[in-house]
């Protein structure tokens, strides 16, 4: 279990280590490193996700270790409540950051090995605090450092625990 404790309020998060159990590792891995720490929610798009894990306030690019291998053939579906590895067109290019999937975002699902349908792996659901993330959902965004959909005001995450 993992605690983001936001600037909105505390959002309590299960891992799946069944079906994604690379990239649960790797997402526990940075929280009990503190990398989450003072970072913020960099991207929100209202009806489709709310992004962090990677840029500090001032959209500063935090370092990463390795990127890790795409799991999103896992079975489990992008639906409303989830959490999912956030990447590049590379569909192995993982890291740190994540995304909140405010709606069922099925079209995010993997469907084939291809580099169109890789999808994005879900590795983890919101056990408490949909609620805050639904607040962060709403806020207005602008655009930051060449980046769009960027809150005006920063939600950052606090301090994060690992239970």
């Amino acid at each position: 279990m993992i605690i983001f404790k936001t600037t909105l309020g505390d959002i309590k998060i299960q891992l799946d280590f069944d079906k994604a159990p690379v990239t649960a590792k790797n997402f526990q891995q940075y929280a009990e490193d503190g990398f989450y720490n003072g970072i913020i929610f960099h991207r929100v798009i209202k009806g489709f996700m709310v992004q962090g894990g990677g840029f500090s306030s001032g959209m500063s690019e935090k370092e990463t270790r390795a990127c890790i291998k795409n799991e999103a053939d896992n079975g489990v579906s992008n639906k409303r409540g989830t959490l999912a590895m956030a990447r590049t067109q590379d569909p192995h290019s993982a890291s740190a950051q994540f995304f909140f999937n405010l709606v069922d975002n099925n079209f995010l699902d993997f469907s084939s090995k291809t580099s169109q349908g890789w999808g994005y792996c879900v590795f983890a659901e919101v056990v408490e605090g949909q609620d805050v993330i639904d607040k962060m959902a709403s806020v207005k965004t602008g655009t930051t450092a060449g980046h769009q959909d960027v809150p005006v005001e920063d939600i950052i995450i606090e301090s994060t625990i690992v239970e």
